[in-house]
């Protein structure tokens, strides 16, 4: 059995027990996070397709750990111009249990 979710602008596969890192929710450590965004799920039953989402349809996780992404490097340059410029990035993510899926 496994779902399609959307959480943070972006869409995962997942599945019961999988870990997994996403953009940042908001709680500590053992918080509970319900997913209502539920693109697709797949079980015994079939397929479910939503129309965008499925009614009914809940996955539900829980916070392991808030945690930084890795640096990524950003560097503009206008070339003959002198003009540079030099900056970084860390995306705070947060690693996620998938507990269940309820269809």
């Amino acid at each position: 059995m496994y779902a399609v979710i959307k959480t943070g602008s972006k869409q995962y596969k997942v599945s019961e027990g999988e870990v997994l890192s996403v953009e940042k929710l908001v709680g500590d450590k053992g918080t509970e996070v319900v997913f209502n965004e539920v693109l697709m799920v797949s079980g015994e039953k079939g397929i479910k397709i939503g129309t965008p989402y499925v009614d009914g349809a809940k996955v539900y996780g829980e916070i392991i750990e808030q945690k930084k992404g890795p640096k990524i490097q950003v560097f503009k340059m206008k070339r003959r111009k002198g003009f540079h410029k030099k900056t970084g990035h860390r995306q705070e993510l947060t690693g996620m249990k998938i507990k269940k899926i309820v269809i």
